[in-house]
């Protein structure tokens, strides 16, 4: 991408690089989010009723387990200037283990663009909606 973005600490074991980052969009987005619904999480499925889209949820209301991977872990008050804040603001993104097989070769992006939100996901009364933006990797990564 050409445009500024936070990467996601590295969770997988064995990895030295980061498998999700956020855009600015999304990172202003999620702390106005904060602000509302108090900490949050994303799990990406492949699912039906909001197909790929990233839905994100107040942290822990959407119970994760060994059917999901821990992609990464964000401090969304960090970074970008001047919407940075004193107090931490951690978001983890979970993706279910299925999905993450078709998808281990593949870096992710989440945006947050103008449009509906999943049905389920926080964003959908704010006009805005996540949305996955992916790039293949150029080097060898294992899968989970």
């Amino acid at each position: 991408m050409d445009h500024p973005v936070l990467e996601a600490t590295v969770t997988l074991p064995g990895e030295d690089f980061s498998r999700v980052a956020l855009t600015a969009a999304s990172v202003e987005l999620l702390r106005k989010l904060w602000e509302q619904h108090g900490p949050l999480m994303f799990h990406q499925s492949g699912g039906c009723c909001d197909g790929s889209a990233p839905m994100c949820y107040p942290a822990g209301e959407f119970l994760t387990g060994d059917s999901d991977v821990l992609l990464g872990r964000f401090d969304i008050s960090a970074g970008f200037g001047t919407g940075a804040d004193q107090d931490p603001k951690p978001l983890e993104f979970w993706m279910s283990r299925e999905q993450f097989a078709y998808w281990s070769h593949t870096h992710l992006t989440v945006d947050a663009v103008p449009g509906r939100g999943g049905g389920f996901s926080v964003e959908s009364p704010e006009g805005k909606r996540f949305l996955i933006r992916s790039t293949i990797m150029d080097w060898d990564v294992q899968g989970v």
